[in-house]
């Protein structure tokens, strides 16, 4: 995998999977360290499958939010598209991590706080030499199409 590439989870790829999030569910991204590294095939995935990095600098634990679902995802003609105009940003602070390795994107206020898809850092990403920021595409997080 390379630095940026989202990795969506298997059991994430049908839009069943989102039926009973509300539109005011609190969408996240969290910063992974490599204890136990993402797949596409982890069976259902939570943040709590995971290790976040140390909350000590600017990390706070859970990550930062992207937007409420409502906001990041629509869906027409059973195509999902998911896109955020916050791009999540960690600044450098020498209390920082030194092992960022994924960012986890999770929905927040669902139980469990099952996740969707994971991001490539290029890890080890020492967050204490440099700020940390996940920028999407122009197009866009991801766009799923029912088969």
């Amino acid at each position: 995998m390379a630095t940026g590439d989202i990795t969506w989870f298997n059991e994430a790829r049908t839009l069943d999977y989102f039926a009973g999030w509300a539109s005011t569910d609190d969408i996240k991204i969290a910063v992974l360290d490599n204890t136990t590294a993402p797949t596409a095939a982890t069976a259902t995935p939570a943040l709590g499958d995971f290790t976040e990095v140390g909350t000590a600098g600017s990390y706070v634990a859970g990550g930062t939010s992207v937007g409420d679902w409502g906001t990041v995802w629509s869906q027409a003609g059973g195509t999902g598209t998911m896109d955020s105009a916050t791009n999540p940003t960690w600044a450098q602070n020498a209390s920082n991590d030194t092992d960022a390795h994924w960012g986890l994107a999770y929905n927040a206020t669902q139980a469990g706080n099952p996740a969707m898809f994971f991001v490539e850092l290029g890890g080890p990403v020492n967050m204490t030499t440099g700020p940390l920021t996940v920028t999407w595409n122009a197009s866009g997080m991801a766009t799923l199409t029912q088969a």
